[in-house]
């Protein structure tokens, strides 16, 4: 691996290797498993993942700048020195095809994978920017940001509907999955935690077992997501809602909110779709 040494990267390198390992534990990796956790609420019913949404949102006007600080800019970091680190190094995996050379060129595809996925996550279920003229005229338009915090499931479950985009989230969510285990295992590596052969090995079993799991936690919230009845869920989030703003809980918000049915007529439209297909 071959580096200028006048450039920046080139004389950082030792720093910025450290920081985009640390940022891809924490907080990157950190949230990616909270993220997965609150989805498989899911399995609880639509009025246990509504609870959780409702306490995500419950930081208010702080909310965006936890995201930004804790969850995007994190983000663009450990992508954007993963596309150098991508760039300035160089796989073997065509001349020695050893284990760790399959790992080393997965980490890197699982990395772009991840990348691509994310950027479209966002964009399709928030819109990335949250001005109503973008969303009303870029967003919306495009069929993107369907989410609706306060109709969690309802939505989320709209979102999924059809055929591509639950594929799309089953190969986004392993190749996340995927890039953190690996992440962790190289990470250990990487500041010298696990560093004789047998350590390596009892934490490769560590990583693989961590690894099947929030794979696991990842495809049951993905799979439950599709299955949800969105004309009860909606009945139950808008229940709650009532409540709580009835309580003070929450501030009456109808952005958050889907409006006149939607995700209940878009659920329809794809039962209807499948019921008039050629048997």
């Amino acid at each position: 691996m071959s580096h200028t040494t006048g450039s920046f990267f080139g004389r950082h390198e030792f720093l910025i290797r450290r920081l985009h390992s640390l940022s891809g534990l924490v907080p990157v990796g950190a949230y990616m498993t909270v993220h997965l956790l609150v989805n498989s609420s899911l399995v609880n019913g639509a009025g246990a993942f509504q609870n959780n949404v409702n306490q995500i949102h419950s930081l208010g006007v702080f909310l965006p700048a936890v995201e930004w600080a804790f969850i995007f800019l994190p983000i663009l970091f450990h992508a954007a020195f993963g596309v150098w680190i991508i760039k300035s190094g160089k796989s073997n995996v065509d001349r020695y095809r050893y284990t760790s050379n399959f790992r080393y060129a997965m980490q890197r595809w699982t990395g772009i994978v991840a990348i691509l996925f994310i950027f479209f996550h966002v964009f399709h279920l928030h819109g990335w920017f949250h001005t109503d003229y973008w969303l009303e005229n870029v967003a919306k338009p495009l069929g993107m940001a369907k989410f609706r915090p306060y109709n969690a499931a309802s939505t989320l479950a709209t979102a999924l509907s059809g055929f591509l985009w639950p594929i799309f989230y089953l190969l986004g969510v392993l190749a996340c999955v995927y890039h953190f285990a690996n992440g962790v295992w190289t990470a250990g590596i990487t500041w010298g935690v696990w560093l004789s052969p047998k350590a390596q090995q009892w934490a490769t079993y560590a990583c693989t077992a961590g690894g099947i799991g929030l794979g696991m936690i990842g495809l049951t919230a993905l799979y439950t997501a599709t299955q949800i009845d969105v004309t009860e869920a909606k009945r139950v989030e808008d229940n709650m809602y009532n409540v709580r703003v009835t309580t003070g809980e929450i501030k009456p918000d109808e952005h958050k909110r889907s409006h006149s049915n939607e995700s209940i007529e878009a659920a329809e439209g794809e039962t209807k779709s499948k019921d008039d297909a050629p048997k």
